[in-house]
């Protein structure tokens, strides 16, 4: 499996939204889940939401509930996050990555395969 690769990051106000779009090659990626993480300036990864296989069941850290939407398209082999209500407090680097381990799907350790990451700054 090769990284994937991140994009759609950028500069908004708060309250404006943002589309980031996840696309991998590997063979396997329609059989993991998926996860987006994001990290500021002196902080660790930190889970934003996943989404399984299927695409039949997601997540979300409490932070993004009811704005954020996790979706993806396996015959395009992307995933993506939809960014609605934008709070300068979700400003960071955006990753995705591969759910490699079950168990707790909020721990960046059970992900592997991270792409570089796209930057995300809400201004207030």
């Amino acid at each position: 499996q090769v990284q994937p690769v991140e994009s759609g990051g950028g500069s908004v106000q708060a309250g404006g939204s943002l589309r980031l779009s996840c696309a991998a090659s590997g063979r396997t990626f329609s059989d993991l889940a998926m996860g987006w993480f994001r990290q500021a300036p002196g902080k660790g990864r930190a889970f934003v939401a996943r989404i399984n296989w299927s695409g039949t069941i997601t997540a979300y850290a409490d932070s993004v509930k009811g704005r954020f939407t996790i979706s993806r398209d396996n015959a395009k082999k992307t995933v993506y996050l939809q960014m609605n209500s934008l709070k300068p407090e979700d400003t960071g680097v955006y990753y995705c990555a591969h759910q490699v381990l079950s168990g707790d799907y909020d721990d960046s350790r059970k992900y592997d395969n991270w792409g570089q990451g796209t930057q995300v700054t809400v201004s207030a």
